[in-house]
């Protein structure tokens, strides 16, 4: 059985060196960039953050979010708890409403690690 990754606690801003620019990966780097990605490896976690992205704003409520996946609001804001854990989405309350909104930097840095030059 795959040993469970931990909870990441630490949103802050992460930089990765890009896979293979380098010919090793601290463990602590290996971990966040997994926590990062497992929070990313689920069908309705992407479609919720493509949504964001695509708002004017690219803010988001769960009451708008829950009809465009087709889940519940709680089942959505499970969702964006493991995004926001891993550093991803950040939340705001606004009344009776929890609106979210992408951590630019944070995706970049995913994309950063994930980019091979050379290929």
């Amino acid at each position: 059985m795959p040993k469970a990754l931990p909870v990441l606690l630490d949103i802050s801003p992460i930089d990765f060196t890009p896979l293979g620019a380098t010919s090793s990966l601290s463990e602590a780097d290996a971990v966040a960039l997994a926590v990062r990605l497992k929070a990313l490896a689920d069908p309705t976690r992407l479609r919720l953050l493509v949504y964001i992205l695509d708002q004017p704003d690219q803010d988001a409520c769960t009451c708008e979010l829950a009809p465009f996946v087709g889940l519940s609001e709680p089942t959505v804001s499970h969702h964006f708890k493991t995004l926001e854990g891993a550093g991803l989405v950040a939340k705001e309350r606004r009344g009776m409403s929890v609106h979210y909104r992408v951590v630019p930097e944070a995706i970049d840095a995913i994309a950063r690690a994930l980019h091979l030059s050379g290929c």
